[in-house]
């Protein structure tokens, strides 16, 4: 393989992911249902991680695709303001706490999602470059929650107080470990870190994406791994699974 396929992961490292077997992947493969990539016939598989991230979840390319583009967004997963979308993730945490995948998780797993969509709005406020407001959904049959906002970004939030920020990897980097400023508009990065925090203790994990870079959050572990994306997300655009 040349060096733009790197990027590529191994099948073992696919199924970790997806929390399956390899063989399953290799039926999956076999049946069409995902994909590999072969180096050469009847080679070894590999996968992209944006094959992975679009398989683990259609709400997840809905916003992706509403991100990056000037679609409109369905109605039934568009918060308008905060009041909606409280609203929206209170009725979230009691169907949470009635699902037996997600009642032992259901009060970090609000309170990760909430950060994160609190955050779109308060460092928007008076400044959305288009459509205020955020995506939020979510599929308790999937695990996972989607987020996403047409916001100004964490690179340019962060510039206000940090103007040496290098790119969109530098300000994910510190957004999600640095305390920036108890002052508002000026506190982007410490919900974040509280974040990471919840993410390094329990079995969620996230994707957080901003600009053209990716962060990833393994649950139970601290290590962050940032990389760039495929696509330059106007906003922010998160994906939580647990």
């Amino acid at each position: 393989m040349d060096n733009q396929d790197k990027k590529l992961l191994t099948i073992g490292e696919a199924a970790e992911l997806l929390e399956v077997t390899v063989m399953t992947l290799r039926r999956w493969d076999e049946s069409g249902r995902l994909l590999s990539i072969r180096d050469k016939p009847g080679g070894h598989r590999y996968y992209r991680r944006e094959d992975i991230d679009v398989f683990l979840s259609d709400l997840f390319q809905l916003a992706k695709d509403w991100a990056v583009s000037e679609k409109e967004m369905p109605e039934q997963f568009y918060c308008q303001n905060s009041g909606i979308f409280q609203a929206r993730i209170t009725k979230m945490e009691m169907l949470m706490i009635q699902n037996k995948d997600a009642n032992k998780l259901f009060s970090l797993l609000t309170s990760t999602a909430g950060e994160i969509g609190n955050n779109s709005y308060d460092h928007n406020l008076g400044q959305w470059p288009d459509i205020p407001g955020i995506f939020f959904a979510y599929d308790l049959n999937k695990k996972q929650i989607v987020l996403a906002d047409r916001g100004v970004g964490i690179l340019e939030t962060l510039r206000k107080v940090k103007p040496d920020l290098k790119d969109h990897k530098h300000a994910l980097q510190v957004a999600f470990t640095e305390i920036i400023s108890g002052r508002k508009p000026e506190s982007r990065g410490n919900g974040l870190k509280y974040v990471r925090s919840v993410i390094s203790k329990n079995p969620i994990s996230l994707i957080f994406q901003s600009g053209d870079a990716k962060l990833l959050l393994k649950g139970n572990s601290a290590d962050i791994n940032i990389e760039n994306g495929l696509e330059n997300i106007r906003g922010c655009l998160a994906l939580i699974t647990y």
